[in-house]
Parts: C-alpha cells; structure tokens; sequence
C-alpha cells in the first residue's frame, strides 16, 4: 500500500512479529486514534524471521496490553519484505540484532529510515525493548513501559513530520 505524502508510515520490527513489535502497533495506533492522527499515520509490525506468519499475538502480550486497553487480537504476524523499505518513512528496531538484520537486508540508500525505537524515549534508561518470550508477566510490562514511553516520543516526530510535510518543506 503506497503511503500518501500528506500521511506517516511507521513500521515496528522484532524477530518473530507476536510480543514487542505486535505491542508498539498497539500502543501507536491507539495513542494515534486518541489525538485524532490516526488518519494521517499508518501504523503497521513485522518480523525479521517469518516463524510465525498468520498467528495472532502471544496471548500473555494481548492480555497484558488489553490491562492498558490497547487490543492486538485483530494483528497477525508478518515477515519483513523488500517492498518495506520503500513502502514506510520510519522502520523501528526493538533490539541491536534485529537492527542489524534490517540493516544487512536494507537497500543502502534507505538505511536512514533504521532506528532503535528507544532512541525515541532517551530517557528510559535502556537502548533496547528485552524480548519478554521466554520470561514471565513482569517482562510483558516492561515492554509496554519502555513502548509507551517509546511511543509518546515518536508521536511527537511523527507531528513534526506532519506538521513540515503540510507546509511542503
């Protein structure tokens, strides 16, 4: 889907596409919606590994993000694709290994599109969103602490790019 100039894509990327990344889709979108931007942004998640296309998010992640009231039973895990990189403005690692996936399978000229996603919340105290998979309920939250402190800064990139792209700078 070729995004408009007057939008915003953002696309979020773990390794499997069913805890962090499904979560940051959540928590964006409806923090979007709340501001009246949902509109204007497209907000989309997906693995660097293909391990789990077609499944719902992990049931421990859509339970702890229904608490907050953010609902990912609708998102079904994806693979990253090439088109990916041309399609979003912003593609939004949660950890160094999968940031440098992206890297190694990015057209050069788009590297410039990578970011951590903490690199929007400088102020967490953590460069990195831990992959609570394996762990209990406490690591699910911490996601959605470090995310929704991730996600209040990128939603204010995401107004300033608006807010530049409407004036046509």
């Amino acid at each position: 889907m070729p995004v408009q100039s007057s939008s915003y894509a953002v696309l979020f990327c773990c390794m499997g596409n069913i805890c962090r990344s499904p979560t940051a889709e959540g928590l964006l979108r409806a923090e979007a919606a709340r501001l009246g931007l949902d509109a204007q942004l497209h907000v989309d998640s997906a693995g660097t590994h293909g391990y789990h296309a077609g499944e719902a998010p992990d049931a421990r992640a859509q339970r702890h993000a229904q608490r907050r009231g953010v609902d990912l039973r609708a998102l079904r895990a994806r693979q990253v694709e090439p088109a990916d990189f041309e399609r979003f403005d912003l593609i939004l690692a949660m950890d160094h290994d999968n940031l440098q996936w992206l890297r190694e399978a990015c057209p050069p000229p788009l590297h410039h599109k990578l970011r951590l996603v903490m690199s929007f919340a400088p102020r967490a105290g953590s460069d990195e969103v831990p992959d609570p998979y394996y762990g209990g309920a406490e690591g699910f939250e911490r996601v959605l602490d470090l995310l929704d402190q991730a996600c209040a800064g990128l939603l204010g990139h995401v107004q300033a790019e608006l807010q530049m792209r409407r004036r046509g700078a």
